[in-house]
């Protein structure tokens, strides 16, 4: 039986929340444990549905993974299977990041291509390129990408554009290959700077995370290691864009401010008063909104910019401002799809190529809604809260694969939302 969300609008949330690992990270960092014999120690997971898929997909490899409250210990074996063609991968984008380490450990590699949100084409070209420049052939067969290398040698490698899963997978198979790997115009995310540090706590020798070139020094093994997973950034700004939606009061805890800069900044333009918490446990921001927003453009861009993951957030903020917001999508050409969602709730939005033209309305009005990915779907939550009557949301399994407790956490800062059986 399938189950959907009820949103009854007209709360003002109030209150406090914890915001728990980047989904964006802890995948990626359990793929990094396939390059160490052992048993790595990753805590601070969400609690997602995309957890326990990768779960799936790494013991298919031949590791025992074991997953515990939010803690996943996963037992790497010596000899390690290089064939990632389990019905998990794919289920899931980040599957993918399982190449770069089997390249690197195995010096073979067959990964079923990935799944994951319906938000436009990601091609694997980057993912390809690089690892040939690193010594590997590599090519697509039976809904496979298949590489395989004799060994691995450091190379320059130039990005056309700053992919995390290409700087990952390139990072991942460039930690274990014999001499000095240089990417250039890397990504520059909290969540690649996350994967870096456990690779260096693992014994990796990396120069430049958090910038847009990565050095790597090839080592010839590494070790196991434990790495607590960083905060969820873009949770983090789902919970300031819902107070501004409902112009409430939401202190939001366990996540790094200054990974939210622009976010934070764009919430202060919309008028919104924003405080944030440096360091310690109650690292975070909170975001007080008396009146209604006023209308604020976004342009989505690689970190240090906008993120398009946040551009739904946006989307639903702009249709209860006040005045009008042009949204401009750079990344994905699919994600306005989600306006399509946001017209049957009464916005006044227009699509023309990459740019949406939204007109504010004081209230939205409730009608029954599609989720189509993750971000959409939690955009179509916050908009329910802003709309009169009843919103039914449904193809709720978008939104578990990226929000924790999603209603337990609304419902705590005083939204009338509920979980039904269809």
């Amino acid at each position: 039986m399938s189950e959907h969300f009820r949103v009854h609008g007209g709360a003002r949330l109030v209150g406090e929340v914890d915001v728990v690992g980047a989904k964006n990270s802890v995948l990626k960092l359990m793929a990094a444990a396939l390059l160490a014999e052992g048993t790595t120690t990753i805590t601070n997971c969400p609690d997602i549905l995309d957890v326990p898929l990768m779960a799936d997909a790494l013991r298919s490899l031949g590791c025992v993974v074991e997953l515990e409250g939010d803690v996943a210990r996963i037992t790497t074996p010596q000899e390690l299977s290089h064939r990632a063609d389990s019905e998990a991968m794919g289920k899931l984008r980040a599957s993918i990041c399982v190449l770069g380490p089997l390249v690197g450990r195995c010096k073979r590699a067959v990964v079923a291509l990935p799944g994951g949100d319906a938000i436009g084409s990601r091609p694997l070209d980057m993912h390809q390129s690089g690892l040939e420049k690193l010594g590997a052939r590599t090519w697509i067969e039976h809904g496979c990408i298949v590489a395989e290398a004799e060994g691995l040698h450091g190379t320059q490698i130039w990005l056309d554009f700053p992919s995390m899963g290409a700087t990952e997978n390139i990072l991942m198979a460039a930690v274990l290959a014999t001499g000095t790997t240089v990417i250039d115009n890397a990504a520059r995310e909290p969540e690649i700077v996350d994967l870096c540090l456990m690779l260096v706590q693992m014994g990796a020798k990396i120069e430049g995370a958090g910038t847009s070139t990565l050095t790597v020094h090839g080592v010839t093994e590494l070790k196991p290691t434990e790495h607590r997973v960083i905060g969820d950034r873009i949770v983090g700004a789902t919970w300031g864009f819902a107070a501004a939606m409902t112009r409430g009061d939401v202190r939001v805890r366990g996540v790094n401010p200054h990974h939210l800069d622009l976010v934070l900044e764009k919430l202060r333009m919309a008028g919104a008063e924003v405080t944030v918490y440096e360091g310690g446990e109650d690292e975070g921001f909170r975001v007080v909104m008396e009146g209604r927003p006023k209308a604020v453009d976004f342009v989505t861009l690689p970190y240090p910019g906008f993120a398009t993951d946040n551009q739904p957030f946006a989307i639903a903020l702009s249709t209860v401002s006040e005045g009008t917001a042009m949204i401009t999508e750079n990344l994905f050409e699919s994600r306005f799809r989600f306006i399509d969602e946001m017209i049957r709730l009464g916005a006044d939005a227009r699509t023309d190529g990459h740019h949406a033209v939204i007109r504010g309305i004081e209230k939205l009005s409730s009608a029954p809604v599609w989720a189509s990915d993750i971000r959409a779907g939690a955009g179509l939550v916050l908009a329910g809260l802003c709309a009169d009557g009843a919103t039914e949301v449904y193809e709720i399994f978008h939104i578990e694969r990226g929000y924790p407790g999603f209603v337990e956490n609304l419902r705590k800062l005083g939204a009338d939302v509920e979980r039904v059986s269809s």
